[in-house]
């Protein structure tokens, strides 16, 4: 085995492999004695098929196949040995690599060109400064916060009149014209109906007003848009329900009002844990730290999109433009040469911010562990929770969920690349100056209009 590297400039490299028969031959016969012992061949016992009709069935492809796990190791093992910093991934050399006669051929040599990861310099300091847009907390947003925890332990108690917002239950019926009873006609009983959900204005008022046992009149294909809840209020399929315009009587047998809960120790408690809060202002401070916990985040996205685009014109670094449009082609298979021309300017600055994160976290020890990988996991399925009013999640729960979320490769690999974000942006945050500014959620969305 030969293997050496030329440098083209100092951007791009071949490494060219030479692999002679004591490579491999070892090898290849191994494997064709372990295809001998388990041939089945007509007019043969097993395991006494001679050598040479193994050959001529399998030696050609078996040679392939192990020239080319040699090949991989040999190349893999070279990069790492010689502390090669490359990028993407080494690609046949289109000018000088020869075709490969394996019916013929007992030497083989490969040729591959490399893109070397190129030197700049980045030094950060406070003299650089980024916006870091902080968003208001409003009065708003604290009442919606309040609204939510209130309208999540609230209750459903009964209600002698429908006034707005009811849920009421019931038996329909189909009528004619005339308001009489279709024989035959759609029935369904002990259907669940809100208000609250109900589109049409004037079918909404023929209820308010309404008491236990009163029947109403009225079309559900007016009164609802969603198809699939006509079809499971009247108990037919959704076909069906595509095609009725009917009106049906309503027999209220049971009206529940919606209450939110009251404001008091009770809900502080169960919204946050006992004590923790004792007060109404207490209650809506809290719930503004939480807020602001959340926007933070947004906060922090922002400010990553500024301080690649900022970092990247810092460094200046020149890539290996027409090695990385080849191997995004040669690793994409739907992408083209005229779309990668075309979207080359984005590509072009992911692969820098790429070479300076990556710097950032080796130079700053900022790796992220396979703990810190679980944990933010944890974290991912806590938010998910909380968007369901499931605020106290047991650690069990939570980490059950999180090795479910792992056992996905891709899904893994987000979260890892997430936690290594977030540990840059903290870092960046101390390293440079930060030049805050407040604004609304409106005026923070419209920059990303």
């Amino acid at each position: 085995m030969n293997i050496t590297k030329t440098n083209i400039d100092d951007l791009n490299a071949v490494i060219k492999l030479q692999i002679v028969k004591e490579d491999y031959e070892t090898r290849v016969n191994n494997l064709l004695k372990d295809y001998r012992k388990k041939a089945n061949i007509n007019g043969f016992r097993a395991g006494k098929v001679p050598m040479g009709v193994i050959k001529k069935m399998y030696g050609t492809p078996v040679l392939a196949e192990e020239i080319n796990k040699i090949l991989s190791e040999e190349l893999t093992k070279y990069i790492r040995e010689s502390e090669l910093n490359i990028m993407g991934e080494p690609l046949p050399n289109e000018a000088d690599q020869k075709v490969i006669d394996w019916e013929k051929d007992t030497e083989f040599e490969f040729i591959f060109d490399i893109a070397l990861s190129p030197e700049y310099t980045l030094n950060l300091s406070k003299k650089d400064k980024i916006e870091f847009y902080k968003i208001i907390v409003d009065e708003k947003m604290i009442a919606n916060g309040v609204d939510m925890h209130a309208r999540r332990f609230g209750s459903n108690d009964p209600a002698d009149v429908i006034e707005d917002k009811e849920l009421l239950k019931g038996n329909f019926a189909q009528v004619d014209p005339d308001g009489k009873l279709v024989e035959e006609g759609i029935v369904s009983e002990n259907v669940a109906l809100s208000l609250e959900y109900m589109k049409d204005e004037d079918s909404k008022k023929k209820f308010v007003g309404a008491k236990k046992d009163d029947v109403v009149v009225f079309n559900p294909a007016k009164a609802f848009t969603n198809k699939s809840d006509i079809a499971s209020m009247l108990n037919i399929s959704k076909e069906e329900a595509e095609t009725i315009d009917a009106d049906f009587q309503f027999t209220i047998t049971e009206i529940t009002k919606f209450i939110n809960a009251e404001l008091n120790q009770e809900l502080f408690d169960k919204v946050f844990g006992e004590g923790t809060v004792s007060s109404e202002e207490e209650f809506k401070n809290k719930i503004k730290e939480d807020i602001e916990k959340q926007l933070i985040n947004d906060s922090d996205y922002k400010f990553l999109i500024d301080a690649k685009a900022k970092l990247v014109k810092k460094a200046k670094i020149e890539l290996p433009e027409a090695f990385l449009k080849r191997w995004i082609v040669a690793t994409n298979k739907d992408m083209t040469v005229e779309q990668v021309e075309t979207d080359f300017a984005n590509y072009s600055d992911e692969f820098k911010w790429q070479l300076i994160k990556n710097r950032l976290i080796q130079e700053n020890d900022l790796s992220v562990s396979q703990e810190e990988v679980l944990e933010f996991a944890k974290k991912q399925a806590l938010m998910q929770f909380q968007q369901y009013g499931m605020m106290d999640v047991p650690e069990e729960y939570l980490n059950n969920y999180a090795q479910q979320m792992m056992q996905n490769q891709d899904e893994q690999r987000k979260i890892y690349e997430r936690k290594a974000d977030e540990k840059v942006v903290e870092f960046l945050k101390e390293k440079i100056k930060l030049e805050e500014k407040e604004l609304t959620t409106e005026e923070f969305n419209k920059m990303f209009e």
